[in-house]
């Protein structure tokens, strides 16, 4: 447990501050006023529960000076998203949700939906609670802006072609591929969809109208039917976006449904007066905090990669708004207001959102009890069946995928407390086992991680890794012989780590040092949770082994045919990608990418019409 510092060491000024265990992991990370206050009402008092398990996890605290309170927030986001620490409030999947997006930075623009980390010269407008809801939306939008929607593969593919898909033939793209629509009117198509996305639908339905009338008067009328079915499909797709003001306001509103453990957080996107965006969230609440605190890190997390509207609504101010409105306005390059709605149609939005968020909350509550009592239970359990000293809150699974011998991969995946960690998963590519020797390889792939905690152990913790972190066990797809493999690694490399191997024959587990396997019941949660990390491993290393070995059987099929050097087989997996997909392709299709005579001839090896051989030419 991490002592207390002595308060004359610690500096009366704005800051942020790090726990730490043993190992240097970040266990919480916070910002202050003033830092020798803040620290030491850590161990002025008798603290809650969730405080006490920090302290308890932690062995030692360090902190960092900045120049105001502004800083220090800032800091405070930088060290969250760097360490991902256990104990701090975090959004749950704040990468995931959906967006409509707009490829502005390329020379055709394309409409898709995205997730995920924002990439420059692309315009987003959302988010959005489900993929379907924008497709929906962006479907009966491209009758009245024909953007293209497509990869820039088939794009590519078309444009050689010469040929359109078939959404230039339903009149879902102006087809850009085939040179079938000006540059000039191809921007506005992509303008006017921004305009509308953004909620400017008064300008698009008042074009639309303009235009139609002016067919009409010209007696253009297959135009002007043409243009009315345009507007109609404005007017389904505006009717998605909830008019909630009578003003063009752009603000975005937080509700929030709580309990001791967990909160719902509804956040609503009104722009121009409309509802163009809605997300719903299930935040875990591992510190002990307020209600307005508990907006203060929402605003934090929404806000560390967005850009703010100019105001804020929240059911009630942190105590720090001041500070936190400076940062949005640092973030936004403008003033942002964090306000309470007191009356009016703001007022009432407020209370259906909250009324909304109470209800997932619900609906959340009673899932949660299931498994968040399944997973606990499963823990202590399997601490109880192997005999471990601690529960296993890191679980690192290890499986090994070969087919005589060849291709053969090593994966590693990670449980912290009873859920997948993917963005710790790793592969390993076995380069010094030759031939098929399961023993051998899980032995090289178990010494190159640990080598690489040994390594990273010894870095300065600002600059170490994924792999610097032990876990609570190791787990080993396999038996006795793979254990002691298991074993003698850790020993040899002076590691004091829980070991155990886990049987797919009988579900036996294996301990290091005992003649009797352990039968852990059916139906008891430490078995299923053994299971789960163990086919997670197996599923990890044979989808890396397939992929690895599908391109090697592209190249050794390739290799064999005359005409086909590195660089035309390159040319072919870069635009066929796998084996399955070059068999599948024309001739016609394989001469975009090589001679006629060339493509023939992959077309005949790939098909067993004739024996291709002969001496291979350079492309």
């Amino acid at each position: 447990m991490v002592q207390r510092p002595l308060p004359s060491e610690i500096p009366d000024l704005p800051g942020s501050y790090l726990f730490r265990d043993r190992h240097g992991a970040v266990m919480y990370a916070g910002k202050a006023k003033s830092l020798r206050k803040r620290v030491g009402s850590y161990f002025s008092k008798a603290p809650a529960t969730r405080t006490q398990a920090m302290l308890e996890a932690s062995d030692s605290v360090e902190w960092i000076v900045t120049k105001n309170e502004v800083d220090a927030l800032m800091l405070e986001y930088a060290l969250i998203q760097k360490h991902k620490p256990r104990f701090n409030i975090r959004l749950r999947d704040d990468k995931s949700y959906p967006y409509l997006a707009i490829t502005r930075s390329d020379e055709w623009p394309r409409a898709m939906v995205m997730r995920g980390k924002r990439k420059r010269g692309t315009q987003y407008f959302g988010p959005y609670g489900h993929a379907y809801a924008i497709r929906q939306t962006l479907d009966l939008l491209l009758r009245t802006f024909p953007i293209r929607t497509c990869t820039d593969a088939k794009y590519g593919r078309h444009e050689r072609l010469g040929r359109p898909c078939l959404l230039y033939h339903i009149e879902r793209c102006s087809g850009p591929c085939i040179g079938d629509v000006e540059a000039g009117k191809y921007q506005r198509y992509v303008d006017g969809l921004a305009d509308f996305l953004s909620g400017d639908h008064e300008l698009v339905v008042d074009r639309l109208e303009s235009e139609m009338t002016r067919a009409s008067n010209r007696q253009e009328y297959e135009q002007a039917a043409r243009l009315r079915d345009q507007l109609n499909a404005v007017e389904k797709a505006s009717a998605r976006q909830e008019m909630v003001t009578k003003q063009p306001d752009d603000f975005d509103l937080l509700a929030v449904g709580e309990d001791e453990l967990e909160a719902s957080l509804a956040v609503l996107t009104v722009r121009r007066g409309r509802v163009v965006g809605r997300i719903s969230t299930i935040v875990d609440k591992v510190e002990d905090v307020s209600a307005g605190e508990l907006l203060a890190r929402m605003i934090e997390q929404l806000y560390g990669s967005e850009v703010p509207p100019k105001a804020i609504l929240v059911p009630e101010l942190p105590a720090d708004h001041e500070v936190l409105q400076s940062w949005l306005a640092t973030r936004r390059g403008g003033p942002v207001e964090l306000k309470v709605p007191l009356r009016g149609a703001k007022r009432r939005l407020q209370e259906t959102a909250a009324a909304n968020a109470a209800e997932e909350f619900a609906r959340h509550r009673l899932r949660r009890q299931s498994d968040h009592n399944a997973r606990a239970k499963a823990l202590r359990s399997l601490q109880a069946a192997l005999d471990l000293p601690e529960p296993p809150l890191r679980i690192e699974c290890y499986d090994i995928s070969t087919v005589q011998g060849t291709n053969t991969v090593g994966s590693m995946v990670v449980l912290e407390d009873g859920l997948p960690r993917k963005s710790h998963y790793r592969h390993f590519r076995v380069r010094d086992v030759q031939g098929q020797d399961d023993f051998a390889s899980m032995e090289e792939v178990l010494r190159r991680r640990f080598t690489a905690y040994l390594a990273e152990r010894e870095l300065p913790v600002e600059e170490r890794g994924k792999f610097a972190y032990p876990p609570s066990l190791v787990l080993v797809d396999g038996g006795a012989g793979q254990v002691s493999r298991a074993v003698q690694v850790l020993e040899e490399l002076g590691l004091d780590i829980p070991i155990a191997g886990l049987a797919k024959k009988m579900e036996e587990v294996y301990l290091p040092g005992r003649a009797e396997t352990v039968r852990i019941p059916r139906g008891e949660e430490a078995l299923y949770l053994l299971q789960q990390v163990r086919d997670e491993a197996h599923r990890f290393a044979i989808t890396y082994h397939r992929k690895l070995r599908g391109k090697g059987m592209v190249d050794s099929v390739l290799d064999d045919i005359k005409g086909v050097g590195p660089t035309r087989k390159k040319a072919l997996l870069r635009q066929f990608g796998s084996l399955k997909r070059l068999r599948q392709a024309s001739i016609d299709e394989m001469n975009e990418v090589v001679p006629r005579k060339v493509a023939e001839s992959v077309y005949a090896a790939l098909h067993d019409l004739a024996v291709v051989s002969g001496p291979r030419e350079e492309a």
